[in-house]
């Protein structure tokens, strides 16, 4: 019975995201979703993800607060930025809307991870 039950449990391993893979899924499928991956924040009603060459306005709803749920976790205040992998919706927003040029609707989150806690590209400010 002990070798049965020792066979029987499930040794859970952590999933590494292929980027690789999930940007041939999003070409395969020819979804028009596209995997990016970047800094994301959430504060006082509005979210950005910054990638390394791109910053994008996000579209508030259902998936961003998953997302932003799920990086609460990795924050110490509420305005640092938490590294994720997503697929999302990219499209040009309105001429007479605020904002950067692009804006993503998240629709599928792959990956959460820490902060680098070495990383220095942050200026704080202090009375």
């Amino acid at each position: 019975m002990c070798l049965a039950l020792f066979i029987s449990c499930k040794n859970e391993t952590k999933q590494e995201v292929n980027l690789e893979e999930n940007r041939a899924k999003s070409f395969d499928q020819n979804d028009g979703f596209i995997t990016l991956k970047g800094d994301f924040v959430y504060f006082a009603d509005a979210a950005v993800l910054q990638t390394s060459t791109e910053i994008y306005g996000v579209v508030i709803d259902k998936n961003m607060h998953k997302l932003d749920a799920q990086t609460k976790a990795f924050k110490k205040e509420d305005t640092d930025m938490v590294p994720v992998t997503v697929r999302v919706r990219k499209f040009e927003k309105n001429k007479d809307e605020e904002g950067w040029q692009y804006k993503v609707e998240i629709k599928e989150i792959l990956k959460v991870e820490a902060p680098d806690p070495n990383k220095e590209d942050v200026i704080k400010l202090a009375n």
